[in-house]
């Protein structure tokens, strides 16, 4: 529960909103000529602008035409990446406010019934503005409406750096491209909050998108980077050890190999730990002390995937899944732990497949290991046809809480909980060791 001094509306002084306005504060030591790349707008507006880059309509049956017409857009790609201009970090360069304090009207989306702001929504934003840098960076102004379907493929890591975000004072976004690929394109993103007559770092979000043709059927080359001075350079090579690092966790995946020798260890030494001695049977488990099992620390929920969740592509909107996901998770570390938890980190949201409109999306939330105070948690999101029954993996996300309290451990019983356990740890050691 937040103290009374926090629920006290704090409105960031006119004289540093007007500074705001003219773009003269960067936030985490940016140059202050990265704004020239864009000028800030509101939260509020992303998606509007989304829409008119794509050329989406507001209106469901008007967007479906709008759509259908983007194929025309095919002959406007590229043929090669070395046929289109070479960008700068700073051209897509973005500031977007959410001035939560300075206009109260926008809160109640924004709180929760503790007063404090829902991190699902900040997921939500987060994944807009992602999308709106990466056309900025890919924006051709002869051009009337881009002709590439940028969508998101990966949240790579977003680490909080601060746990309590106020829910009347000014918030503030700002994100560029840091990295790309052929075809992807790696976005950095800051968050900040106005508070004590000073705008102090909350999180750093890193995500990564893809192009794709009008119809978002193949991939499409996008307009390749240039860094500029040690900085930049050193954001850009961060971005190709991003990219190789999660390519050795692919090939290391429990999906695909067996655990190392030490993972094996900790598996049988939890077996072990579990065994009833007085039976000495390999099927008698008995539960220890201050456990759980694993097959008790479930959470599921169900949604309806209607219109108003689309994205600008006719899909449900990958902010929407993100936030559906957190608020599950962050349910299911409450009643595990018995109290509200904080967030630590997000990780490895990988986005398989798009979810159609109309779907029945089924969500599974599991926590899968615990050390100490700490909860981490799985999330597994897949679309149910209801007429041919058939199941398919959307969406995997992987959340670090923490609990005010230390929590019971949770213990596997099968060999497929044994591999979540273990997935679960090695999502929770590469969070702990960034912190």
């Amino acid at each position: 529960m937040l103290s009374s001094r926090l629920l006290q509306v704090r409105s960031a002084p006119v004289l540093a909103v007007r500074a705001l306005s003219l773009g003269t504060t960067v936030l985490q030591g940016k140059a202050p000529d990265m704004a020239e790349g864009n000028s800030h707008l509101l939260v509020t507006n992303v998606r509007n602008r989304l829409r008119e880059t794509v050329g989406a309509s507001t209106n469901w049956r008007d967007h479906q035409q709008a759509m259908a017409e983007r194929a025309s857009l095919s002959s406007q790609l590229a043929p090669s990446q070395e046929s289109l201009p070479v960008r700068r970090m700073k051209d897509s360069y973005i500031e977007v406010h959410l001035p939560l304090g300075t206009q109260p009207e926008l809160r109640e989306k924004y709180l929760t019934y503790h007063n404090s702001v829902r991190f699902g929504r900040i997921l939500e934003d987060l994944d807009s503005l992602a999308v709106l840098i990466c056309y900025s960076h890919t924006k051709n102004e002869a051009l009337q409406r881009s002709p590439l379907s940028i969508v998101t493929a990966l949240v790579d890591k977003i680490d909080m750096r601060k746990h309590i975000i106020y829910p009347d004072c000014d918030i503030k976004f700002t994100g560029h491209v840091t990295w790309v690929g052929k075809t992807s394109i790696e976005a950095k993103m800051h968050m900040s909050q106005f508070h004590d007559g000073a705008y102090s770092p909350v999180l750093d979000a890193t995500f990564v998108m893809v192009a794709r043709d009008p119809e978002n059927k193949r991939a499409a080359f996008v307009n390749p980077l240039k860094p500029e001075g040690p900085e930049e350079e050193k954001l850009f090579q961060e971005g190709e050890a991003n990219k190789k690092r999660r390519v050795e966790l692919s090939t290391a995946s429990l999906l695909k190999v067996a655990p190392i020798a030490e993972e094996r260890k900790i598996i049988h030494s939890l077996f072990l730990n579990t065994l009833d001695s007085k039976t000495v049977s390999f099927r008698s488990r008995v539960l220890p002390p201050n456990s759980v099992w694993m097959e008790d620390a479930k959470m599921k929920g169900l949604e309806i995937c209607h219109p108003q969740e689309r994205n600008i592509f006719n899909r449900i909107f990958g902010g929407f899944l993100m936030r559906k996901a957190y608020e599950l998770g962050w349910a299911n570390a409450c009643a595990y732990g018995g109290c509200r938890p904080n967030l630590v980190a997000v990780d490895d949201i990988l986005f398989q497949k798009p979810v159609e409109i109309g779907s029945l999306l089924l969500l599974s939330s599991q926590v899968c290991y615990t050390q100490g105070s700490y909860i981490q948690v799985r999330v597994h999101t897949e679309v149910l046809d209801p007429l041919t029954r058939q199941h398919n993996t959307t969406n995997v996300f992987h959340f670090t809480f923490s609990s005010p309290e230390e929590v019971p451990a949770i213990l596997p019983r099968s060999y497929g909980e044994s591999m979540l356990y273990l997935d679960g740890k090695r999502h929770f050691d590469l969070t702990m060791s960034g912190q």
